[in-house]
């Protein structure tokens, strides 16, 4: 029994964020794309094989979880089979 595939859905300000990294970083849509195939089959990362992390303190709604590719960072909610994508950020070199 193969488990039930993860609708994902964008909200506009993901969007925005997106197209706005998107200008000045094209690398992001491959990361994007990963991201999107990782969401379908494992966004709760039961498998343990990503980046995926559930923020303690956060509300739902706000991004409970995130998942880190490369310097960009993804923020989602899950509600049953849908995974909302909330925001779309890029980890500046000089964080640490």
């Amino acid at each position: 029994m193969t488990p039930a595939e993860f609708s994902v859905t964008a909200t506009a300000r993901f969007e925005r964020d997106y197209r706005s990294l998107l200008k000045r970083h094209p690398d992001l849509a491959k990361h994007y794309a990963a991201a999107l195939a990782i969401f379908k089959r494992d966004p709760y990362n039961r498998s343990r094989l990503h980046a995926i992390k559930k923020l303690e303190g956060v509300a739902s709604g706000d991004g409970q979880y995130r998942f880190r590719s490369g310097r960009f960072r993804f923020r989602y909610d899950i509600a049953g089979t849908i995974v909302f994508l909330k925001y779309c950020s890029l980890r500046r070199e000089d964080t640490y």
